[in-house]
């Protein structure tokens, strides 16, 4: 009768101590409110009901931002390379080849040299022109605009940022002098290039209380000295009547 008794009780630890072993391995922070609050089944102890899936709803697509047009975007992709332009053999081969030697396989650097190209056929004196003021402006050009949208997508780039504005300072050093010299051709190359040229701005000096104080200082010694120098010219002018008169 006492083993009974005894064997029952230690049963009865063994199964508390197995269910409270298994409700701390479940860490506290991973504890679910669910998991805590579900009814026990079966009246044993540590066993709970399995939590309902959580689910996961589709977030709303984002719009992409759209940037600007690139100057490339209307080279067609059935152009051939500059390279293979001038071969008659390129013209006649058969569509996998062409397409090999066409724009759709090209990297960047050879689509922007195409597109230097259209931009010095627009604005060459004559079809052997490649060194005039023109032609660099067009060059220069071509140029600014890879930097412009290289730039807008790598804002922290500061070599080309560099390159860009030296670029532009020239081009600008070319058009003030060829608006000097030829403005037929300025206007040309402004129309045919999409050039909007802006006057430099005028000198500007920050008017500081010394700077008011000493210009009106100036103004007025100046005065001072023409009233002298006509004073001057008076006396002169009378010397001269009574030499005269004697």
């Amino acid at each position: 009768m006492l083993t009974r008794v005894a064997l029952r009780a230690a049963l009865g630890s063994s199964v508390g101590v197995l269910g409270e072993s298994v409700a701390l391995s479940v860490k506290p922070w991973t504890r679910s409110p669910t998991f805590l609050s579900a009814p026990r089944v079966g009246g044993a102890v540590g066993s709970f009901a399995v939590p309902p899936p959580v689910r996961h709803y589709a977030r709303v697509a984002k719009m992409k931002k759209t940037g600007p047009v690139s100057q490339l975007a209307d080279l067609p992709s059935t152009m051939l390379k500059m390279d293979y332009a001038a071969v008659p053999l390129a013209q006649a081969t058969d569509e996998v080849v062409k397409r090999l030697l066409s724009l759709e396989l090209a990297s960047h650097a050879e689509k922007l040299q195409r597109k230097k190209e259209q931009y010095i056929a627009k604005v060459q004196r004559d079809e052997n022109d490649r060194s005039s003021v023109e032609v660099k402006v067009a060059v220069l050009t071509a140029r600014i605009r890879n930097y412009q949208e290289h730039l807008l997508k790598h804002h922290k780039d500061k070599a080309n940022k560099r390159r860009m504005l030296m670029a532009i300072d020239r081009r600008k050093k070319l058009l003030k002098n060829l608006r000097l010299v030829n403005y037929e051709a300025f206007e040309k190359v402004c129309e045919q290039l999409g050039i909007v040229y802006t006057f430099p701005p005028e000198y500007y000096r920050r008017a500081t209380r010394r700077w008011v104080a000493k210009k009106a200082f100036c103004i007025k010694v100046f005065q001072e000295v023409q009233k002298q120098k006509a004073e001057q010219r008076l006396m002169k002018q009378g010397l001269g009547s009574k030499i005269k008169a004697v």
